[in-house]
């Protein structure tokens, strides 16, 4: 594995009982096409993975769904046994059908099997932590949240899991969450363009509690602003790597999983999120997702 040579951006944050780079690395661009399927190249995402480990990066983001299972086996082949410091976040509430649509799963028992599937496929007999995924692929959906998420908690009761968190949910199903266990983290789509959880984010960052964005560069639609165009090109950067900037410095509280197959965009985006961004640049960037 390669020697850190630098800092990542951002510093760290406790999550849960643990201090994670704030700068982590998101798997499910790992699994081939539409998240199905293993990669076309499987020795490259192993070192993708060693070499995100070896920068540093202590948080990854997961779920056995991803290929499905393709994420997770690909994890324990290139890292097992998991160095000390790495804290690997999974996803359970879906599954995955033959066309590749993400089926949702939520009784008790579908949340006690993939609790068990991700254990046995990461390879660990406790997962760091387990984020209750709501809502479906259009985004939140209202609804409440308290089965499910019991569920998650008699888990970590029972010694399966150490944290949790949701994902995919509304302001009001985190607050029902956190009424009903301690939630270390919320991971909802949030980048430049989709502001809707601003003010969450900082009511968030109040308490110590993570926000992790995930399609923090517009997912399977890359962001595009005139605006985002105009601070990269002063900066002398890539319209993406000053998207990650802004969200580093957007709150403290906010975990970047920007998610690659390849390890020189890997590196690009840690460098990216470590440009600095002045009140001009942010003045205008803030205007995108208003």
């Amino acid at each position: 594995m390669n020697t850190p040579s630098a800092p990542l951006p951002g510093g760290t944050w406790t999550l849960g009982d643990s201090s994670v780079t704030r700068f982590g690395y998101g798997a499910m661009q790992l699994a081939g096409p539409w998240v199905m399927g293993p990669p076309a190249d499987h020795d490259g995402a192993l070192t993708v993975l060693r070499t995100a480990v070896g920068l540093g990066i202590t948080h990854i983001d997961t779920s056995d769904a991803y290929g499905p299972r393709v994420t997770n086996e690909l994890i324990r082949e290139a890292l097992h046994p998991y160095p000390e410091p790495l804290f690997i976040a999974t996803k359970v509430g879906a599954t995955r059908d033959a066309q590749g649509g993400w089926p949702t799963a939520r009784r008790p028992e579908d949340l006690r099997k993939q609790v068990h599937e991700n254990l046995e496929s990461l390879g660990v007999e406790t997962l760091d932590l387990v984020n209750m995924r709501m809502g479906d692929a259009q985004g939140p959906r209202p609804g409440s949240i308290t089965e499910a998420f019991e569920t998650l908690v008699d888990l970590r009761d029972e010694g399966l899991i150490r944290h949790l968190g949701v994902s995919n949910v509304t302001a009001e199903q985190v607050a029902e969450a956190r009424s009903i266990a301690p939630v270390v983290c919320v991971q909802n789509m949030y980048n430049l363009a989709h502001r809707h959880d601003d003010d969450l984010v900082d009511r968030l960052a109040a308490d110590g509690i993570a926000y992790v964005p995930f399609f923090p560069l517009g997912g399977f639609t890359p962001l595009q602003s005139e605006a985002l165009s105009q601070v990269a090109n002063r900066l002398g950067a890539t319209p993406m790597s000053v998207a990650l900037a802004w969200l580093m410095q957007r709150s403290p509280n906010i975990l970047l999983i920007p998610g690659t197959s390849a390890t020189a965009h890997l590196r690009e985006n840690i460098a990216g999120a470590g440009l600095s961004l002045g009140d001009e640049d942010l003045r205008e960037l803030n205007g995108i997702g208003h």
